[in-house]
């Protein structure tokens, strides 16, 4: 080790490449033997990590903080707080401008739950998960608020009359348009099942864009004007790789194999809330996909792992790594998993039925952890449950045949108080702007005179 005489010092292989050094400022940095940084350890404790082109990837705090950033420049930042038991206590999450969840711990009936008060756009709901436990690993499982009545679900999977032709009012939203190479909605729907998944998929489709959007937001900093050019050309630039992919292919990426795929899984699923409708005094909260246990045993295989359920619609960015190389994963990509039990990560492996052009390839093979595989698992049933409630809004209205009455009753289990939502917006904007600082001190100590490359 080399010491310099205003408190620096640095580190050689025996080439003698720099392979790490600490700044006079108290920063330590390691380098790749091409001397792109690789970690960065702030004088305040923050530790960064970074990407094969030198980008920041992760950031962790002392104070519980991580900061991921996607290679599209997404980023979602996480605050947990555990208890004496290194239980979290609560999470503040956030996925974007004005966009995000806190999350608090709470217990009902001897069993341990948890509360997720959403804001987004100033909008605020709130959803309930039970937590179980699989191999010492807590699981959150979706706990519905209400159930409709059990004939409305068995006219929800059971052919229509005719099949209907139905028009979507989004064909000209913005977030449609980039992806019109990607996906394209049945011409008409035998039943509500294939309504519900071209539904699914759009709503996550729609996600990824918003989600891109407020990432060039947030890269063009206070400028409005610029963000909204970002955006615009992001979504030119889309239209015509969209154009150049169908003339060349003739059809669009997300087969009408796979939709089917997506289609029995929204069957499935429509099948299972029926059976818990039905059940007299349901009110567990049991996830319909498992048999019901008592009220104190916490260990079950989550839904994520269970043998029928094998396809899952990608709800939020992912960085993984598919064959030794890093990618990434965005909503609306769809996955088949290949393993039934999770490594010692707590990774299963699983396969890329349908990916964007700027995401996985098909058909590689990365590995996700299964506490992902249950969060897409939660937010399909969640996303099922609001497009089941547009299309009881809609019966008998543009095509929708008229059925019974959607009914149903709510569900003890799975209703919880919302936080404040001045308080939640409040803590989503201090989660960002510690967020922000975090970043700049990072890339301070990045580029700090006594810590400029690798190659010294």
């Amino acid at each position: 080790m080399e010491r310099r005489t205003d408190g620096s010092s640095i580190e050689r292989d025996k080439n003698n490449r720099v392979i790490g050094q600490t700044t006079r400022e108290g920063h330590r940095l390691e380098y790749s033997p091409t001397g792109h940084p690789v970690k960065v350890i702030t004088n305040k404790g923050a530790e960064a990590r970074f990407d094969t082109h030198g980008k920041v990837s992760t950031i962790k705090t002392s104070g519980g903080m991580t900061i991921n950033r996607e290679p599209n420049g997404q980023r979602r930042i996480v605050t947990e707080h555990r208890d004496a038991n290194n239980r979290v206590e609560s999470r503040v999450v956030t996925a974007g401008p004005n966009r995000g969840f806190v999350e608090h711990r709470f217990e009902r009936g001897g069993s341990e739950y948890v509360r997720r008060t959403y804001v987004y756009e100033g909008r605020t709901n709130v959803t309930v998960y039970r937590t179980y436990y699989y191999n010492n690993v807590a699981y959150y499982h979706y706990v519905p608020a209400y159930y409709y009545a059990p004939v409305y679900y068995g006219w929800a999977y059971n052919p229509w009359p005719a099949p209907v032709y139905y028009t979507w009012g989004w064909y000209g939203d913005p977030w449609y348009r980039p992806y019109g190479y990607y996906f394209a909605p049945y011409p008409v729907y035998p039943s509500a099942d294939f309504w519900l998944t071209d539904y699914l998929i759009a709503e996550n489709l729609r996600a990824s864009y918003q989600a891109q959007a407020a990432a060039n937001a947030d890269a063009a900093g206070a400028n409005a004007d610029a963000a909204a050019a970002n955006a615009n050309a992001a979504a030119a630039n889309a239209d015509t790789a969209a154009s150049q992919r169908g003339s060349q292919a003739g059809a669009v990426t997300l087969t009408p194999e796979v939709k089917q795929m997506i289609a029995e899984e929204v069957k499935a699923q429509l099948t299972a809330e029926q059976a818990a409708a039905t059940q007299n005094g349901t009110g567990s909260g049991t996830p319909t996909s498992a048999p019901a246990q008592p009220a104190g045993n916490t260990e079950q295989v989550p839904p994520a792992l269970d043998p029928n359920l094998r396809v899952f619609i990608v709800t939020t960015s992912l960085d993984v790594t598919a064959n030794g190389e890093p990618c990434s994963l965005s909503a609306g990509d769809v996955l088949r998993r290949m393993d039934n039990a999770p490594d010692s990560d707590n990774t299963v492996g699983v396969m890329v039925l349908s990916s964007k052009k700027s995401d996985c390839g098909m058909d590689s093979s990365p590995r996700i952890q299964v506490a992902d595989l249950q969060e897409m698992h939660n937010r399909f049933r969640e996303q099922l449950d609001t497009g089941l409630k547009t299309l009881a809004d809609n019966q008998g209205k543009k095509g929708i045949p008229s059925g019974p009455a959607a009914g149903g009753r709510k569900n003890p289990d799975g209703t919880s108080a919302p936080d404040d939502a001045a308080v939640v917006a409040a803590k989503l904007k201090q989660q960002q702007q510690e967020a922000d600082q975090t970043e700049k001190e990072v890339q301070q100590a990045a580029s700090s005179p006594s810590g400029n490359g690798g190659n010294n």
